[in-house]
């Protein structure tokens, strides 16, 4: 199976299929946004998106000052760890209640994603169209809501897998928005940084999704043993209300008068016509478009997270506590890998960590064959524990070569867009993790796995692992960096 860590969502996606190997999760993934173009940000924006490199700060964490904004930040990325409650009911309730295929599932989590690929429409919808005079703080509002009441829908109402797959895709549409929202605080602050002070921003966010992984995981499998899918629903239900309380946190200068408003007129499609044909010129230039097309195909490597969901549940007759358990590891290992990048490898070179990476990924990949043959059982190793073992090793690995595609990302976006620019390569990264779990679930059905047929999934997740070699031979495309000194190693940009 990849290693790949899908941007949900997280997604949630979210978000994350590979990233826990042996679970499915629904989406996960998450990236952000808020202004557009300089003259856009707000004062109190403009004066903490770069700081005196030489103050000192009392409150820090994996080195960033957490000031509210990046509190803000981090806690709505701690959200999106903590919606994880919901993943393990999601696949029971998918598996169980509706009895989908593996196949069914998968497309399902795919159609989940759509959200994600439209990003920077987000961004354009924020910036054009302020509510109650807020372009950040009333979409977090909204977008909590949103969320809330989709995940309410799902614990009172839905019974069919198209009302399932809309609810769903209302959530992820909630995640994605928010995302988008607080994204451009790191892009803002990422801008003209090393990379090793943009890793340890997107370290922030990353261990602060980890972390709320890590308080849902445990829960996420007994909630649903000791009281069902419908009550993690409901649950889950309450906690994307943090992301609309944490929204008096974003310090934000209301907008007033309509100048800010873009009516529905000419002005509209006018304004509209201009940011695409800047976004294209942007897009167009050598040392943008290369890195952006290595992030699709780098994404786009097929998935047998599905498959490999219910063969542990049908074949080895894993228990929701358990999976909850391997759920809390495999959070505890994400934080890990986060840890580990944010420690050790944020000052080396890009095409060197996804070099490396990528062969040991696929190598370790490869140790799911002894799981689904039972080779584990003649060494001696239970499934349980081979599974926990297998899962951590895997975790640390995808979580640490998926940020440097979100540190690539952070540091090849022009001045003056950031915002836009940014979703719109994440809209393209999730775009590809959307690819690969299609098709992840086309090869699935090829090889005719099924709920209770597992005869070629050991091949499945052999034909996974080494397609997620296929991107190698392009590491070309990426900008050729340096270690980190001292001085800005931001990638300049032409004009456009």
């Amino acid at each position: 199976m990849s290693v790949t860590v899908p941007v949900p969502e997280n997604s949630v996606q979210q978000d994350n299929d590979d990233a826990e190997p042996l679970l499915h999760s629904t989406i996960r993934n998450r990236d952000l946004l808020t202004t557009t173009s300089n003259e856009d940000s707000s004062p109190s924006d403009k004066t903490g998106s770069h700081k005196d490199k030489n103050s000192m700060s009392s409150s820090r964490c994996f080195g960033v000052e957490l000031t509210p904004d990046n509190i803000a930040v981090a806690m709505v990325y701690f959200v999106q760890g903590v919606l994880g409650l919901s993943d393990l009911a999601v696949g029971f309730y998918l598996k169980d209640d509706l009895h989908l295929d593996p196949a069914e599932t998968a497309v399902i989590s795919g159609f989940s994603s759509l959200p994600w690929l439209i990003k920077p429409l987000y961004g354009f919808i924020s910036d054009s169209f302020p509510l109650f005079g807020y372009r950040r703080r009333s979409y977090l509002v909204l977008s909590g809501l949103l969320g809330a009441l989709s995940w309410f829908l799902m614990a009172t109402f839905v019974d069919s897998k198209y009302g399932a797959a809309f609810c769903i895709l209302i959530g992820s549409l909630s995640v994605a928005f928010s995302d988008v929202v607080v994204d451009s605080m790191v892009v803002e602050r990422a801008r003209g940084e090393s990379q090793s002070m943009s890793g340890s921003l997107q370290s922030l966010c990353w261990g602060s999704s980890a972390c709320g992984g890590i308080v849902s995981s445990y829960f996420s499998g007994s909630l649903v043993g000791a009281y069902g899918v419908r009550y993690v629903f409901g649950v889950t239900s309450l906690l994307p209300l943090i992301t609309s309380a944490v929204s008096l946190l974003v310090k934000e200068e209301p907008v007033h008068g309509p100048a800010r408003r873009l009516s529905l007129g000419s002005s509209f499609f006018e304004s509209s016509k201009s940011s695409i044909i800047q976004l294209w010129g942007a897009v167009k230039q050598p040392n943008v478009f290369l890195p952006t097309l290595f992030i699709f195909l780098f994404q786009a490597t097929p998935q047998s997270g599905s498959a490999a969901f219910y063969f542990i549940i049908n074949k080895l007759g894993f228990t929701p506590e358990f999976l909850g358990r391997l759920k809390l590891v495999t959070s505890v290992a994400s934080l890990i890998g986060v840890a580990l990048y944010n420690g050790f490898l944020k000052k080396v070179p890009l095409r060197k960590i996804f070099f490396v990476t990528t062969i040991i990924g696929s190598a370790f990949g490869m140790t799911q064959v002894l799981l689904v043959t039972g080779l584990n059982r003649k060494f001696g190793i239970s499934d349980e524990w081979f599974s926990l073992g297998d899962s951590l090793i895997l975790s640390v690995l995808g979580q640490a070569f998926f940020m440097p595609v979100l540190v690539l990302a952070a540091r090849i976006c022009p001045l003056g867009m950031e915002a836009t620019f940014f979703a719109t390569l994440m809209s393209i990264a999730n775009g590809g993790s959307t690819l690969g779990g299609l098709l992840g679930a086309g090869l699935t059905h090829i090889l005719g796995v099924t709920k209770d047929k597992f005869d070629n999934l050991a091949l499945l997740i052999i034909i996974c692992n080494l397609s997620s070699l296929l991107p190698i031979p392009l590491l070309g495309l990426l900008p050729r960096d340096e270690p980190d000194s001292e001085e800005n190693t931001a990638i300049e940009m032409t004009p456009y």
